[in-house]
């Protein structure tokens, strides 16, 4: 087919056989189709960025930062068409699609600003009798070839979270984008391109899942970064060999709402973190905690602005529920609302599907022995608890074998220091949900939701080693 779209290796666009179509989720109408990869391609994609590893570690840090400025006004240029593309081919909400652009633009910038920014320290080691005048210097290195694959639902701001730190820290990449949503990473390969990157660095491989099992075991391969589910990243480890791995796994998150907060704030914040963009975000609202004396009070607050939440067409201004990324997935949501209900679950609001849409929907009486609870929904679906001390909240949401971050709204500081101290998460969100990312901050979990933290300083951190020099 002449009009699919070629993927890239070391700059150079590439055609094969093989094809692929993307569809729209709304309306399951063809956005466009696409060339994947095969094996041959992938080798030659990882033999490219080695070789251009010895013209990027040599950058300096004021080409580097200008690289990455350049990327960062590219997509500036093309804004409104990523993000058309992002609702196409994601059916994400136009506005959520704007703000992700919006996000990748800064978290470019921000990586402009920290290649610069690449420190080490001095070290006195004259602290013996025998090491007397001796000193040392600590600098970090960049490691090589970094193999990044990253999820469907931010195809444009998770995919410049792993190659933003790739650039600033010397290091090179081979990107394979989701499945669903690769069109956006190769119109990205064009920004890439015109930045004065060094063109064989801009290798993005669109592939089958099982071929793209040769980035993760290639000993060219220096790190890899994946972004995904649970079971498919642990799975990687275990194949990934000897090279670095940092892991984004996802997460069940709660909140906990004291009896002394805001409720009008957090039965807003909650709506919107728990039914954004039909739920599929790996940090959005799953699971709420009631302090017993604002229970009823929250419950009824929430459920009002539930009711008034607007799903259908993506390409609608006003929407905040679009579909699922397929009926497949709304077809799981479904099956695991159902088994709740049938185990004693209480649906206050929604519990239907319509195809690939499945509507905002809130479960109370529910337990950790329940899907709902104990795993990642990944859908439009909240669950309600509630529970007599700060104590028992921090409990409950530790039971998870999630620990992404956690939410907690409350005035009364103790309970605030509590939660910090005690919650095994990665990242405790205070008075606001725990979908709240800021593209500087470190971000990653414990437990099942990973290991390593991303957030450009702190990819950046994984993507380099530290070097000693004794003089």
């Amino acid at each position: 087919m002449n009009s699919a779209k070629p993927f890239f290796i070391g700059g150079e666009q590439r055609k094969t056989d093989v094809l692929s179509s993307i569809k729209n989720p709304f309306d399951g109408k063809e956005v466009a189709h696409i060339h994947l990869a095969e094996p041959a391609d992938i080798n030659e994609a990882i033999q490219s960025a080695v070789g251009s590893f010895k013209v990027t570690s040599q950058y300096s840090g004021f080409e580097r930062s200008q690289i990455l400025s350049s990327i960062a006004r590219s997509i500036q240029v093309r804004k409104e068409e990523f993000a058309q593309l992002i609702t196409a081919e994601a059916g994400k909400p136009i506005k959520l699609s704007r703000a992700e652009v919006d996000r990748a633009i800064a978290t470019f910038e921000i990586a402009a600003e920290e290649s610069k920014r690449v420190v080490g320290e001095v070290l006195p080691l004259d602290i013996t009798a025998i090491t007397k005048g001796k000193q040392g210097i600590v600098q970090r290195f960049p490691i090589g070839v970094i193999a990044c694959i990253s999820p469907f639902n931010f195809p444009l701001n998770l995919v410049a979270h792993k190659i933003a730190p790739a650039i600033a820290s010397g290091n090179t990449f081979v990107l394979k984008p989701p499945p669903q949503t690769p069109l956006t990473s190769l119109l990205l390969a064009e920004c890439l391109l015109e930045s004065g990157l060094d063109k064989r660095t801009v290798n993005v491989i669109p592939c089958s899942n099982e071929d793209t099992e040769i980035l993760v075991t290639d000993e060219r391969i220096a790190m890899l970064s994946f972004t995904g589910s649970a079971k498919v990243g642990w799975m990687l480890k275990q194949k990934a060999g000897k090279k670095k791995v940092v892991l984004e796994l996802g997460g069940n998150a709660a909140v906990i709402v004291d009896k002394s907060a805001d409720i009008d704030l957090a039965a807003v914040r909650c709506v919107l973190g728990g039914f954004g963009y039909a739920g599929q975000v790996c940090i959005k609202v799953q699971r709420i905690l009631l302090h017993k004396e604002i229970e009823q009070q929250f419950t009824e607050k929430f459920l009002v602005a539930v009711a008034k939440i607007k799903s259908g067409n993506p390409k609608d201004e006003d929407v905040l529920v679009g579909p699922m990324i397929s009926e497949t997935e709304a077809v799981r949501v479904e099956s695991w609302v159902n088994e709740a209900v049938q185990h004693g679950a209480k649906v206050l609001g929604g519990g239907k599907r319509n195809g690939v849409f499945y509507e905002p929907t809130v479960l109370t009486n529910v337990n950790q022995s329940m899907r709902v609870c104990s795993e990642e929904i990944f859908g439009p679906v909240v669950t309600l608890q509630s529970f007599s001390s700060i104590e028992e909240a921090v409990a409950e949401v530790n039971r998870s074998r999630y620990g992404l971050q956690a939410g907690i709204f409350s005035n009364e500081f103790n309970n605030i220091q509590f939660a910090y101290k005690h919650l095994n998460v990665g990242g405790v969100i205070v008075n606001d949900y725990p979908t709240f990312r800021v593209d500087n901050m470190p971000y990653g979990g414990v437990k099942d939701s990973g290991f390593g933290r991303e957030g450009i300083k702190y990819a950046m951190q994984e993507m380099t080693e530290p070097k000693l020099m004794v003089y």
